[in-house]
């Protein structure tokens, strides 16, 4: 029952945030700045002299002879170079107002802003000007809906600082790490009455979350070393972490490297904590051992839940970049759902729940099914050398979780089993007076 609760909690989510159609929205946000109109106006206005007050836009010149205007942005693209936006501005009132349209994405391809209008509205007299930004687009999946919801609120804010003190402060205390150790604090609370309100469901509401964290750093460890100069990471509670690079991917090697590193980099913490409990249970520190045979278990079980070929887990983009075609990529999602349900058997997991299991995930496959960002260009395709080492590290990877899940399932049995002879030893002792025996007897 708890691993259907769990399921369903996920799967009911992953569908709101990712695939439930929305249609068309307008996300609005309006604050009253105390600063010139003029002032703000100059900011908002592509060719203000202080659009770059952000550092989101660089520069603006008109493009073409239909009144488009290029916009050069401050995000770093896939070769490097800052990414371009060719705009049409509509409805401009100086001053006042102004709409924008992207009409053409140097990065991502350009059916991503076929529904997107972003409006700019000032009202009011110098010293208190109201500011309202609109962003209309179209929208699958409430996930995207909430981050701009979020980004034209900080946008604001930023922008308030920003006119009445001159400065721009960068970042903001979303993804500061104190506030993403919170919402780990906040997950682990959630998954604690779910484990069971004891020490024993903290330490695996705490070792999930730990799980969790350990993994998006194997994502973040990749995207450096693929040449990104940023990385973070974003908790959800309840629903895991996202790992956030800082450009778009360059190529399919990088896209699967960076996938398959999540699982990657726990597969060196598996072993270690295999250790450690070994360790732990020779010098006779109970606690200590079952926390840590917990860590690897957990671990290795959810690194191979992520390897299963479901279109957005790990599994599934790996997968796509390695197998050229749909044939063999269909094959190849079969073999990979049909060993990692048959580990899970050999685990010891109930037959019926690994058949729910595996209907689940083809399920969440089809409901993420293309829910992607596609890039403007095609990405660099990889090499024959390339998808072999690539097919071998997810080979490799796979083994060591298997042997992970499978060395923690037989040290639960050998620990059910002490319990139950400890359990029936103590039971014998207490008789013992009732029936005359010493204990020579």
């Amino acid at each position: 029952m708890l691993a259907v609760v769990l399921v369903v909690l996920n799967l009911g989510l992953v569908f709101v945030l990712l695939a439930l159609p929305f249609g068309t929205r307008t996300v609005r946000q309006s604050r009253v700045i105390a600063a010139g109109r003029r002032r703000l106006w100059e900011a908002l206005w592509p060719f203000g002299k202080h659009a770059d007050w952000s550092g989101a836009r660089i520069a603006a010149e008109p493009f073409g002879d239909d009144g488009l205007t290029r916009i050069r942005l401050g995000w770093e693209g896939r070769d490097g170079k800052p990414i371009e936006h060719v705009v049409r501005l509509e409805n401009v009132v100086e001053g006042e107002r102004f709409s924008m349209r992207v009409v053409d994405d140097s990065s991502l391809e350009t059916a991503f802003w076929s529904h997107f209008r972003d409006d700019v509205e000032l009202a009011g007299e110098d010293g208190a000007v109201r500011v309202t930004l609109s962003r209309t687009d179209r929208y699958r999946g409430a996930a995207f809906l909430i981050f701009r919801y979020f980004a034209l609120r900080r946008e604001l804010g930023k922008l308030q600082v920003w006119a009445q003190t001159g400065r721009y402060r960068a970042g903001g205390l979303f993804e500061h790490p104190l506030s993403q150790f919170g919402l780990a604090c906040v997950s682990v609370l959630i998954m604690w009455p779910i484990f069971g309100l004891t020490v024993g469901g903290f330490v695996l509401a705490a070792v999930l979350t730990l799980v969790v964290a350990l993994h998006e750093l194997g994502h973040m460890a990749a995207f450096r070393v693929a040449g990104h100069r940023t990385a973070r990471m974003i908790f959800v509670p309840l629903l895991g972490g996202i790992a956030i690079g800082g450009r778009p991917y360059d190529s399919r090697f990088e896209v699967a490297f960076v996938a398959l590193m999540g699982a990657g980099f726990s597969a060196f913490i598996v072993p270690l904590a295999i250790a450690a409990c070994d360790f732990s249970a020779s010098e006779g520190w109970r606690f200590a051992a079952s926390v840590f045979a917990t860590l690897a278990g957990i671990a290795a079980l959810f690194n191979l839940a992520n390897l299963v070929p479901v279109w957005k887990f790990d599994g599934g983009q790996v997968l796509r970049q390695i197998c050229p075609g749909p044939v063999s990529l269909a094959v190849a999602s079969f073999v990979l759902l049909s060993a990692v349900l048959a580990l899970g058997y050999m685990a010891g997991f109930p037959a019926h729940l690994l058949v729910v299991a595996g209907a689940i995930f083809a399920v969440l496959s089809l409901i993420t099914a293309g829910s992607g960002v596609r890039p403007r260009h095609e990405l660099k395709a990889m090499s024959v050398p390339e998808r072999a080492a690539l097919a071998a590290a997810l080979v490799a990877v796979i083994t060591v979780h298997a042997g992970g899940m499978l060395w923690a399932s037989a040290r639960l049995d050998d620990w059910q089993s002490y319990e139950r002879q400890r359990h029936a030893t103590t039971i014998s002792a207490s008789l013992l007076p009732e029936r005359g025996m010493t204990d020579s007897e």
